[in-house]
């Protein structure tokens, strides 16, 4: 009995690997053309690390075009959450991170080298370890848990290395026969990898990332076939990638001690290894020590968290290019109006250590990114984001026409509103401008310079009595303020009170914090010209009135 005949008993059902070479060939595809693929289990919530991989790989993929594809990893079925792959697949969406090909929904697939869910290709993963098998280069391993148990324990008293591998290796050198006869008993077995590796070698690898790296070699004879039949991470990404015809992996650092297993596992497969560009993770600074972003402590680190919030998958998108290269920063200065699509994405100059995850900076790209946004945008962003998260936000946008006007308010100029950074601040910073909002409120008024009772009766009257027109262009508006301070002994200029404070109560610009503070019970505000013409001389008129009775 030979290898080729242990092979046919364990796997009696499984197609020559020539069948699959075939069935998936080459891709044909312009020179330099990269594939990549997004590699998620669907175990849980999406971590926002694995958005930052999937949009990396996109973006790579895009730039040279070749595909980016979304494969799902579920051979390990025990921790798989239900709608898991829905899940993932929405994020993806929510970003706009779609996948040339590979899963579009739980069940649903578009591409030519699927199934894109592991567990669906079972027979394939049997095919390759069968032809392991056939090599020499795999065995059945007859080991049970408490067999590995035992070796652990006799390892760990002699303090050597953990592991299956060389003397620990107990079913490594069992005869065909020996293991054809275990086999022919009904014992149950798994099929492991034999290791032709030796740890006191060394292998060099040059991450596209990481640049140069030195490992022990492989020399664990690790499983690839489980006793469920399903594959496990290591074989099964060997065998995909290879007829995917990914060229380059990207994955997280965590995975970088696995480069010497995985580049054995091609070689030994006969395959061509593709690059790796192992990414650091995202770290967080908590009290002065950086650590990685986490699912457990930190809300952010869910990808699901921005859309609750209602920070714009774009912002989030130009954050994380923002902490992938350093030099996006200096491009979006040098480029406001263009689309993140153009910004050319270097892998080789992504951070070896990891970016620290700043929501201060953030919140900082969502103000710019909203304020280039066309009124028309933000309230149909705002509306779809309040009638999920926020009902009384809602029920003040449902008149579209008035809420467009508020929105409108200082957009689409040269220095555009910043002072929207998310969606779920909306209601504070629009809520003065609508009447039920204010009026519901117990307002309390901030005067600052000017705040005599007298003195802010005066100016909200005669304000309304003699300057006020609201056909007024602004140049004429902002004149006619600057008279009423005149008239009431303040400078019309604020260089004027600068230059002699002694002669003068205090500035125009003072006396506009009077109108600004009564008419929206805030000092910072966008441009108050604007609001005034959104308001009306009614609802002016009516403000000022009640700002008069906070007085009495």
């Amino acid at each position: 009995m030979d290898y080729k005949d242990l092979a046919n008993l364990i796997f009696p059902e499984a197609k020559e690997i020539a069948y699959y070479e075939e069935k998936y060939p080459r891709r044909n595809l312009k020179e330099g053309a990269i594939v990549t693929r997004f590699a998620p289990s669907p175990t849980g919530v999406m971590h926002v690390g694995g958005l930052y991989q999937a949009l990396i790989a996109k973006k790579i993929a895009n730039q040279t075009e070749g595909v980016f594809f979304l494969r799902i990893e579920d051979t390990d079925q025990k921790r798989e959450v239900e709608n898991g792959v829905s899940g993932i697949v929405t994020s993806l969406k929510d970003f706009a991170i779609e996948p040339h090909e590979g899963m579009s929904s739980e069940t649903e697939e578009i591409g030519n080298y699927g199934p894109y869910k592991q567990s669906q290709r079972k027979e394939i993963y049997q095919a390759y370890a069968k032809y392991m098998i056939e090599q020499g280069k795999a065995y059945p391993c007859f080991c049970t848990p408490e067999d590995g148990e035992q070796i652990r324990a006799k390892q760990e008293a002699a303090k050597i290395r953990p592991g299956y591998y060389g003397v620990w290796a107990k079913c490594r050198n069992h005869t065909v026969e020996e293991m054809a006869e275990r086999i022919k008993k009904g014992e149950s077995y798994i099929i492991r990898f034999k290791s032709p590796g030796r740890e006191d070698k060394k292998i060099k690898h040059k991450d596209v990332i990481k640049g140069n790296v030195e490992f022990p070699e492989n020399d664990q004879d690790i499983v690839i076939i489980k006793a469920d039949g399903l594959p496990t991470y290591h074989f099964a990404h060997a065998v995909d990638d290879h007829l995917m015809g990914t060229t380059h992996v990207i994955r997280g650092d965590e995975w970088l001690s696995s480069v010497p297993l995985h580049l054995q596992l091609f070689y030994e497969l006969g395959f061509k290894a593709p690059k790796y560009a192992h990414i650091a993770p995202i770290m967080k600074n908590d009290k002065g020590n950086k650590r990685k972003l986490s699912k457990r402590k930190d809300p952010e680190a869910a990808a699901s968290y921005y859309e609750e919030v209602g920070i714009p998958a774009e912002a989030v998108k130009e954050y994380l290019f923002n902490i992938a290269n350093s030099t996006f920063e200096n491009w979006r200065r040098a480029n406001p109006d263009k689309s993140m699509e153009e910004f050319e994405l270097q892998l080789n100059k992504m951070s070896v250590s990891g970016a620290l995850f700043d929501m201060v900076k953030l919140l900082d790209v969502g103000k710019t990114v909203i304020s280039k946004y066309t009124a028309e945008k933000v309230y149909e962003e705002a509306y779809n984001w309040a009638e999920k998260h926020e009902e009384e936000l809602a029920n003040l946008l449902r008149n579209k026409e008035y809420a467009l006007k508020v929105f409108g308010i200082e957009r689409g100029n040269k220095k555009p509103r910043k002072d929207i950074a998310k969606w779920s601040d909306v209601k504070e910073n629009i809520e003065y401008m609508y009447d039920e909002a204010f009026d519901k409120k117990e307002q309390e008024y901030p005067y600052q310079v000017i705040k005599e009772k007298e003195e802010v009766q005066k100016i909200l009257s005669l304000y309304i009595e003699r300057y006020y027109d609201e056909n007024d262009d602004k140049q004429t508006w902002f004149n006619k303020i600057k008279e009423l301070a005149g008239e009431m002994g303040y400078a019309k200029e604020v260089k004027e009170f600068k230059a002699n404070p002694e002669k003068y109560k205090a500035h125009v610009g003072d006396v506009s914090t009077v109108l600004r503070v009564a008419l929206t019970a805030r000092t910072n505000t966008p441009d108050m010209y604007e609001i005034m013409q959104v308001l009306g001389k009614e609802r002016i008129i009516k403000r000022f009135e009640k700002a008069k009775q906070f007085f009495s």
